[in-house]
């Protein structure tokens, strides 16, 4: 068994290295690791500092500041890229009827953001509903990400049939064109879509703007305190009664606490004190 002493100081040499990683990668990119969950990241990025041979955080970072195309993986793995159509279908469903319907009703213009798109399928899904309600044409919908690549894609709008299978029939039918083994996005949605790169953790937001914000299965890798800095910006950004979608595992506690009330399962109204 090897000396305590040795161990501790080998585990100290290994934080310090990480945390000069982490304070360096926000210099450079603006990321604040440090707003994730530690242990999370940090075995997520250890995977794919060993993956390419660097024996430390201090010799990996200087191979990223050297390798864009290392740098884009970096980046990639960071923001967690995982999407698809109509997920937790039910969810959505409710999304229409509850909320989108008596909106598209009673208000002449709409504003929705897609907050962390990933590829896309969260604000196509979005353009869907809306466009199935008469509503596309006239609504501004706005799908912001950090992750450059991510957006390429979701601005190129080609998707695995695999992306596609909680599609209703109907909705595939209308909004998708089979396309070399894949399926295209109709032009109407994509043109419905705003794509744009954002940092949620370092960028403003604009307030009393949106109607609806969805941002979902992003929460979980962030720490209690960026979560609730984030709510806080995301309770702003809404317009009085505006609506927050998060993800299945994303439960807020305490909504209140964030000028948010219960609107139903995962969604939440902004309440009319704000914060």
């Amino acid at each position: 068994m090897g000396d305590p002493g040795t161990m501790l100081s080998g585990n100290r040499a290994e934080d310090e290295d990480f945390a000069r990683f982490v304070a360096n990668i926000k210099k450079s990119t603006s990321i604040d690791l440090s707003q994730y969950k530690e242990n999370q990241m940090r075995r997520r990025l250890t995977t794919l500092r060993l993956k390419h041979g660097y024996s430390s955080f201090s010799a990996y970072y200087a191979a990223l500041m050297a390798d864009a195309k290392l740098l884009n993986e970096f980046l990639d793995r960071m923001t967690i890229n995982v999407s698809e159509f109509w997920r937790n279908p039910n969810r959505w469903q409710v999304l229409r009827e509850r909320f989108l319907l008596p909106l598209a009703q009673k208000q002449q213009r709409m504003h929705v953001w897609s907050a962390a798109c990933s590829t896309g399928e969260e604000p196509y899904t979005l353009a869907m509903l809306l466009d199935s309600l008469g509503a596309l044409e006239r609504t501004s919908i706005l799908a912001s990400d950090i992750d450059d690549l991510v957006l390429a894609k979701a601005k190129e709008g080609l998707y695995s049939d695999r992306s596609l299978r909680e599609v209703p029939p109907d909705y595939k039918q209308r909004y998708f064109h089979p396309e070399d083994g894949s399926f295209r996005v109709a032009d109407k949605l994509k043109k419905a879509v705003k794509f744009q790169k954002q940092n949620l953790l370092l960028d403003p937001f604009p307030s009393e703007q949106y109607d609806l914000i969805v941002c979902r299965n992003v929460m979980i890798y962030f720490t209690e305190e960026a979560k609730a800095g984030l709510y806080r910006k995301f309770s702003q950004a809404l317009k009085p009664s505006g609506i927050l979608f998060v993800g299945s595992t994303e439960q807020i506690f305490n909504p209140g606490q964030h000028g948010l009330e219960t609107a139903d399962t995962f969604f939440y109204r902004r309440s009319d004190g704000g914060v």
